[in-house]
């Protein structure tokens, strides 16, 4: 999953710097397909010149520990062709694209000024699906143009919809009231591209609703984040939800770093405020990425793994098999396009030691036997991520999973 680093982190010594070399390195770990936010509605329905897009980071030092968020050398491109650039590069490696679009979850967040987070609120949310599809269509077109739509996978109309702003002013987390306008806009790209296999991402596998699922989605995407021990760290730290107290001593104790600020005076820049508004992580849970002590993170997840060890992998399997029965009963590509734990500080290590990695290898092996067209390594395996450096493990799980 290379998501929106792959024009955020081009800069000089950032891991996009030189396309080529990411795609190659990627191929050398056993990865035929990448997924990214492909900007579609900047690109192509903003209006905004595109031209030479300034992207940064989310200002001083906020965000600098928290994964994805990292953003470290400044940097400025033109849109359209450093799209081109990416496809071409893609060709050259004989890697496929699945085209996607993170714009209404946190991509605005690193634009050097607010008007593309600006612009895609004023588009009305009944509107958002049907206008995220018109872009998806043209940047097919502009692909097309230039020789390169074998290297299209599938198009996502968006990333994790039922935790966007797609939602807005109805129940985020719910895919039961945006059913309808998903399945308008899956109709609209594909009245334009017929051939191309168009579909909604799905957070997690939400098995207490899957007759929200849209009725026509081309794939079915899921990303299974299991959470378990993860998710009692973020239930009793309340890293996200607002309307309880954070335990700040507790997480001086149990969590963060010798130094570590109060909560409330870690915030971007003045000027960069906006940015709070324009992703959906919360400032709880940078703050704690941020400022923890990742042997304190990955200890306390360690020290409670027994607790959550047999439900985690009974749910996994659960979600797994959910996911790939709705695949069968409509006859189509199973895809698992995120997971397997969930989101942990860029330095902690859970996912990636012997735990996180047993997980991982379950996961892969249960996605090739339930016949999944794709999975994935493990959401942090990607050159922006420390896990990049685990070359053995992703070659030997992508290996198995081709077989």
């Amino acid at each position: 999953m290379w998501d929106f680093t792959w024009y955020t982190r081009t800069g000089p010594g950032e891991p996009f710097e030189d396309l080529d070399v990411a795609f190659a390195e990627a191929v050398d770990r056993g990865y035929n397909t990448v997924r990214i936010c492909a900007m579609p509605w900047l690109l192509f329905r903003s209006g905004l010149d595109t031209s030479a897009l300034r992207f940064r980071s989310l200002g001083g030092e906020y965000g600098q520990r928290t994964r994805w968020y990292d953003v470290k050398a400044p940097t400025t491109l033109d849109g359209r062709a450093h799209l081109l650039a990416f496809f071409r590069a893609a060709a050259r490696h004989d890697v496929r694209v699945i085209v996607s679009s993170w714009e209404y979850q946190q991509s605005p967040s690193f634009l050097a000024d607010s008007s593309w987070h600006a612009a895609l609120r004023q588009v009305p949310v009944e509107a958002r699906p049907l206008a995220l599809a018109d872009a998806q269509a043209d940047l097919v077109d502009f692909v097309t143009a230039e020789g390169l739509a074998d290297t299209i996978a599938f198009v996502e109309l968006h990333n994790e919809v039922q935790y966007s702003a797609l939602t807005e002013g109805g129940e985020f987390g719910s895919l039961l009231g945006i059913r309808d306008g998903l399945e308008k806009g899956i109709d609209r790209f594909t009245d334009r591209h017929p051939s191309v296999p168009c579909t909604v991402n799905i957070a997690h596998v939400p098995i207490e609703q899957l007759r929200g699922v849209p009725r026509n989605i081309g794939v079915a995407i899921f990303h299974p984040y299991v959470y378990g021990v993860l998710g009692s760290l973020v239930e009793e730290f309340a890293l996200r939800d607002p309307s309880r107290p954070y335990p700040q001593e507790r997480a001086y104790a149990e969590l963060l770093r010798d130094g570590a600020p109060p909560l409330e005076e870690w915030l971007p820049a003045p000027e960069r405020r906006w940015v709070l508004d324009a992703t959906v992580v919360g400032a709880r849970e940078i703050y704690t990425h941020d400022w923890c002590d990742p042997g304190k993170w990955d200890r306390w997840l360690y020290s409670r793994y027994g607790e959550h060890r047999i439900a985690m992998r009974v749910l996994l399997d659960t979600w797994l098999d959910a996911a790939a029965d709705l695949a069968a009963a409509r006859g189509i590509p199973l895809v698992f396009g995120e997971g397997w734990v969930g989101y942990t500080p860029l330095h902690g290590t859970f996912e990636e030691g012997p735990v996180g990695a047993e997980i991982c290898e379950h996961a892969v092996r249960r996605s090739r036997e339930l016949g999944a067209w794709g999975t994935i390594v493990c959401s942090n395996a990607a050159p922006h991520h420390p896990m990049w450096n685990d070359v053995a493990l992703q070659r030997r799980l992508n290996a198995a999973f081709l077989a």
